[in-house]
């Protein structure tokens, strides 16, 4: 089954007196099991593609379905919502709270879907020890190394055990050593469950070599040759 099914999207947007279209036409089907690379030239309209299969970003025109869902037509809490529980995303940067350990950290999406700690803590455990920080569940984020980090941004991804993860850049901020780890993880939880889509935006060739699928977005347009 399709997890991903994207029609003829358009997304243009103004600058000052210009029109800039950073989608023109793109059209798109992943189905589930996968680990999928987005590459392209900068500007060619890969980040804006992965915000709008994640609802932080809606369509000129054309149709997108994520995980059976239309989300053309969500109203702005019905897309939150849709972020919240059935998208994980994971980020160049790890966007980690500094305050909170690291169990805390990836127990936040539950708390934002207003479910307490105590509740949310075996969960949070078990994703750490899942994706090898069993023994760094109490450190905070200035405790830990950046490959570390991105295995804690990582487990958070899946707390809401959404069938979609949307990775930007994941291995951008670290050496290639550790950034390979990164790829190889992120492998794994494509092939853990047949009907979880891994789609990740990288500018790095190597990064695209593990993937199952590459996917070429340039001037706005999937590449049918990479399809």
């Amino acid at each position: 089954m399709a997890v991903v099914e994207a029609s003829n999207l358009v997304r243009e947007y103004r600058m000052g007196t210009e029109t800039v279209r950073a989608l023109d036409g793109a059209s798109l089907t992943l189905e589930g099991g996968q680990f999928v690379a987005v590459v392209g030239p900068s500007g060619a309209g890969k980040s804006t593609l992965l915000h709008i299969v994640g609802a932080l970003d809606t369509p000129t025109s054309g149709s997108i379905r994520v995980d059976g869902t239309d989300l053309s037509g969500l109203t702005d809490d019905e897309a939150s919502q849709f972020r919240r529980t059935r998208v994980g995303f994971i980020f160049q940067f790890f966007n980690l709270v500094p305050t909170l350990t690291a169990w805390e950290n990836v127990a936040l999406p539950m708390l934002l879907d207003s479910k307490s700690l105590r509740k949310a803590r075996p969960r949070a455990v078990e994703l750490l020890e899942r994706v090898g920080l069993g023994d760094r569940v109490a450190h905070r984020p200035a405790e830990l190394s950046g490959g570390q980090m991105q295995r804690v941004a990582i487990a958070r991804s899946l707390m809401m055990e959404p069938k979609i993860l949307l990775a930007d850049e994941p291995t951008g901020n670290l050496d290639s050593k550790t950034g390979a780890d990164v790829l190889e993880l992120l492998a794994e939880v494509a092939h853990d469950e047949p009907d979880r889509l891994v789609l990740m935006v990288t500018h790095d060739g190597g990064a695209a070599q593990v993937c199952d699928r590459v996917v070429t977005v340039r001037d706005g347009r999937i590449d049918g040759r990479h399809d």
